[in-house]
């Protein structure tokens, strides 16, 4: 792990060079790529880190979306916006996130889990656009830490009963009545705000609106992802107790999902739509993860890995707009098939893998998620059914308000797009459309 950590940290001495960072990100992108050839366990071990390949895919996904966040935020180098303090957060951010992905003991991926959010914090407060942003930021912290902390009570119980917190050794948690059951719901609590699940999403929205660009891409793209990973490493503990709640959460997440998709669909804000469509698949997953079958899993990680590509992008070309109309209302960015013509090609692309179409690995997830779903109960076929068709409804919805239309009277015209964007689009798009090749990886 150290290859990945200390090439990072010695990024940090150079900020002041903003390509020379970008290039040294994209490297250090390479070098994690690499290394996935490894077909045993565990690999990478030493200083209490390891991968195995949930983390390895987890670690990649992380390094290949900073690197694309410094190429989207070119605006803060162009002002000169404080962009050495800009690129220590961002690096410093995706050090914590890779401590989190490959820790093999349960405090230290707990304190890692937690320092993940003072950059974010950092992020949003710093470089963010509208007053609210502090309200933003403080609604995110108080929600994360109010319910981290019977988590890492619970982690300390455990180490009072099996003498080691190191994952998959100790021995899972034997049903002992309420407070076997009280235990469970305290620890699993913190996951499933950072996911984040129906009724403890009210923080993401806000987030996502009042963060910059970066604050975006690496929320949407990596952080709920740690609410999947974490309940992927902790649920092992409560294996026999998971089996009396998972009717809960499915139901739970099935009746949200579209719930939340009939919000999506009276949206006015860009971001705000792409922020709780994140809602409405984080919940799919969370019914894979919940289900406890190999198939549920694997689906999950790679819906996870698509989310995080898909809506990456469509927070890339939001924020694109923004910079050029100062406004993420649909009601001025009408038909932007008249101002950006180039761009509408990038919108049709990324919004069709926003609702799962092929090639996407948002299908093959989606595909593997709903076999396993049906295969546990088939009456889940009628939620389904409605979570897809209004998964659709509210992309088309996006796209054609935004795209078509009479444009907006007082704007005139506008730069179309620029290489260096058309790039950072293309790289979220590409692996995103051609892994689905070598499936297999993913298949874990």
């Amino acid at each position: 792990m150290l290859k990945f950590i200390v090439p990072m940290v010695m990024l940090m001495k150079y900020s002041k060079e903003w390509k020379g960072v970008q290039l040294g990100m994209f490297s250090i992108s390479f070098l994690v790529s690499i290394s996935c050839y490894h077909n045993f366990f565990m690999f990478n071990s030493g200083f209490n880190l390891g991968m195995d390949y949930i983390s390895y895919i987890m670690i990649l996904l992380s390094v290949w979306i900073v690197s694309l966040i410094l190429i989207s935020s070119q605006k803060i180098n162009n002002l000169g916006n404080f962009k050495s303090m800009f690129i220590n957060t961002n690096i410093l951010l995706l050090l914590f996130l890779m401590l989190t992905f490959s820790s093999l003991d349960y405090l230290m991926f707990y304190i890692s889990f937690e320092a993940s959010l003072i950059p974010t914090l950092i992020l949003i407060l710093g470089w963010g656009y509208q007053p609210e942003r502090i309200k933003a930021g403080i609604y995110m912290l108080f929600y994360t830490l109010a319910f981290s902390l019977p988590l890492l009570v619970s982690l300390f119980i455990y180490y009072y009963m099996n003498g080691s917190l190191v994952i998959n050794l100790g021995s899972p948690v034997s049903d002992l009545g309420y407070l076997s059951k009280f235990w469970y719901l305290s620890t699993i609590v913190a996951f499933l705000v950072k996911l984040p699940m129906f009724m403890f999403h009210l923080w993401l929205p806000k987030a996502h609106v009042e963060a910059p660009i970066a604050g975006s891409m690496i929320l949407a793209g990596v952080l709920l992802k740690l609410g999947g990973y974490g309940l992927i490493r902790v649920l092992m503990m409560f294996q026999e107790i998971n089996k009396m709640f998972c009717w809960l959460w499915v139901s739970f997440s099935i009746v949200g999902g579209i719930y939340i998709s009939f919000m999506c669909l009276r949206q006015v804000d860009m971001k705000s739509l792409i922020a709780y469509s994140s809602v409405v698949h984080m919940s799919l997953v969370l019914c894979g993860v919940m289900i406890f079958s190999w198939w549920g899993l694997a689906g999950s990680v790679i819906l996870m890995v698509g989310h995080g590509l898909c809506s990456s992008g469509l927070f890339c070309l939001a924020n694109m707009v923004y910079e050029r109309t100062s406004s993420r209302s649909f009601l001025v960015n009408k038909g932007l098939l008249s101002f950006m013509p180039s761009m509408g090609l990038w919108w049709f692309l990324l919004s069709v893998s926003n609702m799962a179409s092929p090639p996407s690995l948002n299908l093959m997830g989606e595909v593997m998620l709903i076999l396993t779903m049906l295969t546990w109960s088939k009456i889940l076929i009628v939620g389904i059914s409605l979570l897809s068709f209004f998964s659709a409804s509210y992309t088309l919805y996006m796209y054609s308000l935004s795209q078509h239309g009479v444009f907006f009277s007082s704007l005139y015209s506008c730069c179309s797009g620029k290489v260096v964007e058309y790039l950072s689009l293309f790289l979220h798009w590409f692996p995103l459309n051609f892994m689905i090749l070598n499936s297999s990886l993913l298949m874990i």
